[in-house]
């Protein structure tokens, strides 16, 4: 019988993380706000886990139903065979979240639950887990609507785009999942020319040389279904070793990534060198406005700094317009990408996007800007005084 499944992503992320999914052997897919559902024997959990770049978890649903009151939600959490899943020496944490819920208290609801797998633990083995909302070993999601509930048994255990390869970050590093995520919508494929001028940490670059080498997303660490009872260990072994046979050696991928601050860019050198991709990139310091392009054709994706106070807002007021001349300079040829939650970049760098696609950083609405740098076109131009 298969399974169904959760996989919850940054939202804007949906349709690419359900046709990801759907390569991986997922059924049923169906992209919803936040995420997609999909289902499918319970083995594609470990091949999802291992191998989905935009994924956040993959979630297991066990239950589901209809409920009026804290009770319901309780009855049929208790009615579920949790200790056919899960040892009473296994830690735990609940987590509740909700859409248009009736009810008051998230908190106390999720109390309940958590109630009601001790309660079961207790009532059919006589000893039950204990509760650790730093690092237990097992997470219990569930998600309210107005009238219907599900409940959710986590696999993967922490977040998926903790890749296990980030040894130290700048301020506000983009997350993993998300770097990934833009670097499908912008189309990008593994042996084209790849820039990242202002690459902080390096998070794109070390995406980029992960798809550019085939190496899978999860090899680096550890996931929570191995601590379910049932897990299959020659089956996760054997996807294991699929997976690191198919990877190639570091070698250049015509990846570049650039920084104004050194600090920033002795970390992505950190970073890429602690998950042995640094041989697969280039990095220079240097100023955005004063980079050459480094090959006649590519893509330019990049996360701009955000100004938080006045001062840096009215700074990078002044560099857009310089930005968008020095792409228009030098970059002929090349798609440009800003991922950005400056809505103020659109405008001021005076140029024509040829997309705006709407994603979140967390809870920040942010858009990614296309930007076809063609000869002779896409510069917007003021126009002459007297004319609207």
């Amino acid at each position: 019988m298969p399974e169904n499944f959760f996989a919850p992503c940054p939202r804007g992320l949906e349709s690419v993380l359900a046709a990801e999914l759907a390569a991986l052997g997922a059924s049923g897919l169906q992209a919803t706000d936040g995420g997609a559902s999909f289902s499918g024997p319970f083995e594609l959990c470990y091949r999802a886990n291992l191998e989905s770049r935009i994924a956040s978890r993959i979630l297991w649903r066990v239950g589901s139903g209809r409920y009026r009151r804290e009770e319901d939600i309780y009855k049929a959490a208790y009615a579920l065979p949790w200790q056919e899943w899960f040892d009473s020496t296994r830690t735990i944490m609940v987590k509740v979240s909700a859409k248009r819920c009736p009810l008051q208290s998230l908190d106390f609801i999720t109390l309940r639950i958590k109630d009601a797998i001790c309660d079961k633990f207790r009532d059919q083995t006589g000893t039950r887990p204990s509760v650790d909302t730093h690092e237990p070993d097992l997470r219990i999601h569930a998600f309210l609507e107005e009238e219907n509930f599900a409940i959710y048994l986590d696999t993967s255990g922490p977040a998926l785009f903790k890749r296990g390869l980030r040894r130290s970050s700048v301020e506000a590093p983009l997350r993993e999942n998300l770097a990934a995520g833009i670097l499908q919508l912008s189309g990008w494929k593994p042996g084209e020319t790849l820039l990242d001028p202002m690459c902080g940490s390096g998070t794109f670059l070390m995406e980029a040389a992960q798809m550019a080498l085939d190496i899978a997303p999860g090899l680096g660490r550890e996931f929570a279904f191995t601590k379910l009872h049932g897990f299959d260990t020659q089956a996760w072994g054997k996807l294991r070793q699929q997976a690191e046979a198919r990877q190639k050696s570091a070698q250049f991928c015509h990846i570049y990534g650039g920084d104004l601050y050194g600090d920033a860019l002795k970390v992505a050198r950190e970073n890429l060198e602690t998950a042995g991709l640094l041989d697969a990139v280039q990095l220079k310091q240097c100023n955005v406005l004063e980079m050459p392009a480094p090959a006649s054709q590519g893509v330019l994706v990049t996360n701009p700094p955000y100004g938080v106070r006045i001062g840096e807002q009215e700074e990078l007021a002044a560099m857009y317009p310089e930005l968008g001349h020095a792409l228009k300079q030098r970059f002929t040829g090349w798609r440009a990408y800003f991922f950005t939650a400056d809505f103020r970049l659109a405008k001021l760098i005076r140029l024509s996007a040829s997309r705006r696609i709407p994603l979140f950083n967390g809870p920040l609405e942010c858009r990614l800007f296309e930007y076809r740098m063609v000869a002779g076109g896409m510069r917007r131009e003021k126009p002459p005084r007297g004319e609207a």
